[in-house]
C-alpha cells in the first residue's frame, strides 16, 4: 500500500511538472510574440524609427528590442537603413499589400479615386477607421502635377481635429464633406466625405493638395466631387441614393489637414 501510493504521488507529482513546464514556455512565447508584435506596430508607424524610441514606445529594454527586430529584419518583416533605424521590410509590405487587396470597400473606391484624380490633379485617398481613435490609409490614387501629396499608405493618424477624423465619425455638415487647411502639414489642404454604409460609416475618401493650388472655389468645386464618390459608393454598399440635390451649401471649413 506504502509502496503504490508512493508510485502514484510520483507519477502524479511528474505529470504536473510537466503542464508547468509547458505552460511557462507558452507563455514565454505568448509575451514574445507579443512584443514583436508591438515593435512592428510601432515600425509601421513611422516612415523610419530608431532603435531607442521602439524601444521607448513598446516599453521594452533596448537590449530585447535590438534583438526581436534583428530576428523580424532576418526574416523580411523589417529593414534597417543606413542610420541603424528601422522600418517596414519588404515582406510586410508584400503581405500588407495583398491583404488590403481583398479588402471589398478597396476594390469599390478604386474606381472613384482614379475619377478624383483625373478631374482634379490631385492625390486622393481612401482611409478606415483603426484602433485607439486613429484613421487608417488604405489606398491612394498618385495625382499627376509635378507637385502633389506623396502616399501615406499604411500611415495611421490621430481622429482628433483632423478632416478625416471628421469625416470618419460621420461629423460632416450639409454640403456632405469637410475642408481644412494646413492642418497636420503646412501648406496642404484636406477635402474628405464619408463613405456611409447602413449603420455607420465605412470609410473616407480625401483629396490632398498644395493650399496655393486650391482657393475656396476651387475647394468648393472638388469637395462636390469628393462628396459626389463618396455617396456613390454608399449607394453600393446599401445606402439609399439622395431623392434630389438639394440646394447648394458652404462646406465645414477650418485651417487644418
Amino acid at each position: 500500500m506504502t509502496g503504490l501510493s508512493a508510485a502514484i504521488s510520483t507519477g502524479e507529482s511528474g505529470d504536473m511538472s510537466g503542464d508547468v513546464s509547458g505552460a511557462i514556455a507558452s507563455n514565454s512565447t505568448t509575451r514574445t510574440v507579443d512584443r514583436a508584435l508591438a515593435l512592428l506596430a510601432e515600425v509601421c508607424a513611422e516612415d523610419s524609427i530608431s532603435l531607442s524610441e521602439c524601444a521607448r514606445r513598446a516599453q521594452l529594454p533596448a537590449s530585447t528590442a535590438l534583438r526581436l527586430l534583428r530576428t523580424l529584419e532576418g526574416s523580411g518583416f523589417v529593414d534597417r537603413d543606413y542610420d541603424g533605424s528601422f522600418r517596414a521590410g519588404a515582406r510586410l509590405i508584400q503581405l500588407g499589400a495583398s491583404a488590403l487587396g481583398r479588402q471589398g470597400i478597396v476594390r469599390l473606391a478604386e474606381p472613384g479615386l482614379r475619377r478624383m484624380v483625373a478631374a482634379t490633379g490631385e492625390s486622393a485617398y481612401l482611409a478606415i477607421l483603426g484602433p485607439n481613435e486613429t484613421a487608417i490609409y488604405i489606398a491612394m490614387v498618385e495625382g499627376t502635377h509635378a507637385v502633389r501629396h506623396t502616399s501615406w499608405v499604411g500611415r495611421s493618424l490621430p481622429l482628433a481635429n483632423l478632416a478625416v477624423g471628421r469625416a470618419l465619425l460621420d461629423d460632416i455638415g450639409p454640403a456632405g464633406y469637410v475642408a481644412e487647411r494646413d492642418r497636420l502639414e503646412p501648406d496642404v489642404t484636406a477635402i474628405v466625405a464619408p463613405i456611409r454604409r447602413p449603420g455607420g460609416v465605412a470609410g473616407a475618401l480625401s483629396l490632398l493638395g498644395p493650399t496655393y493650388r486650391i482657393d475656396d472655389k476651387t475647394l468648393h468645386r472638388y469637395g462636390d466631387i469628393v462628396a459626389d464618390e463618396a455617396r456613390s459608393l454608399g449607394t453600393q454598399l446599401g445606402i439609399a441614393p439622395p431623392r434630389s440635390p438639394g440646394p447648394a451649401r458652404t462646406p465645414r471649413q477650418e485651417t487644418g489637414t
